[in-house]
């Protein structure tokens, strides 16, 4: 059974950007650059245009994303102040996929133009975005290149948005230590990175990370003291890895009242799952996750 004392390749995301993590484990994942492994279908007839993105890609690994203002794109039944439904969700992940990074992030500037804030756009179209390009690739509509294309966006349009969502809530430094990371075995990123950016908002110093890796962890919480670990699963196929991992975390604490929670679909769908695989708790989303943090922290401070 392997725990977090072992390496066990890339991990993944908070929330399950994909939710279909068990079935691409044997199609490509992690490969890199993108188009490494996996099928080579196009998506939706953009592949030539995807071609050359890939390409793009290969030559300047993660270059960086310009938000050059461009003409508007229309935002389905995004009136002021509503959150964006299906259609939009949808459209956006088309832009994700087919257009340009620019385009993409001209599409947020028009929403938040509408009323929409930051973390409406957050939860409601970056994440469900991320996890509809997972269940295009569960389809095969989607090759692993597309799909990590897109994952790619995804994160360079949270990373640039981050600042300005941290400041839409009043700042304050609570003085507690949250280390995130995805489970042994996932695959991508988005969700672990989207959870991370709520907890900096509430006054979380945030360490660990989507790259953090699991021998990484064990050394982390044995030398440095962690509150709380945030872990994430999207399928149920690495339970036993995941409950021999928070084993390894707990005994190499240096905080022996440490709290571990777990999030992404699989607990969302099944929440008995967090007392099987040793947790504290969970939470639904990356919005209600700090809450649930603070919540543990008071429950051990009466205890």
């Amino acid at each position: 059974m392997t725990g977090f004392s072992q390496e066990v390749g890339h991990w993944g995301g908070f929330g399950s950007e994909t939710g279909a993590d068990e079935a691409r484990s044997d199609r490509g994942a992690g490969a890199w650059p993108p188009g490494a492994g996996g099928n080579h279908n196009h998506c939706d007839g953009a592949g030539e245009r995807l071609a050359k993105l890939v390409r793009a890609l290969e030559a300047e690994v993660i270059p960086r994303l310009a938000l050059a203002r461009r003409g508007a794109p229309a935002v389905p039944g995004a009136a002021a102040g509503v959150a964006p439904g299906e259609a939009a969700v949808a459209e956006f992940t088309t832009l994700i996929l087919a257009q340009d990074a620019a385009v993409a992030a001209t599409y947020v500037e028009t929403l938040r133009a509408r009323g929409a804030s930051l973390e409406t756009v957050f939860l409601d179209l970056l994440a469900p975005s991320a996890r509809r390009l997972g269940e295009l690739w569960k389809a095969d509509r989607c090759d692993f290149a597309a799909v990590t294309i897109g994952l790619w966006r995804l994160h360079q349009l949270l990373r640039e948005l981050g600042p300005t969502f941290r400041n839409e809530a009043e700042y304050r430094p609570l003085g507690r230590r949250v280390l995130l990371a995805p489970s042994p075995g996932e695959q991508h990123m988005f969700g672990i990175s989207m959870v991370a950016e709520f907890f900096r908002r509430a006054g979380w110093d945030v360490a660990g990370g989507p790259t953090a890796k699991p021998a990484d962890l064990v050394g982390m919480v044995r030398s440095e003291r962690y509150e709380v670990v945030g872990l994430s699963l999207s399928g149920t196929a690495r339970l036993d890895g995941l409950a021999a991992g928070i084993r390894d975390l707990r005994r190499a604490s240096r905080n022996r009242a440490l709290r571990v929670m777990v999030g992404g679909q699989a607990f969302n769908e099944r929440p008995d799952l967090v007392a099987l695989v040793g947790a504290d708790a969970t939470a639904p989303d990356a919005r209600v996750a700090p809450e649930q943090a603070k919540h543990l922290l008071k429950l051990l401070s009466r205890a």
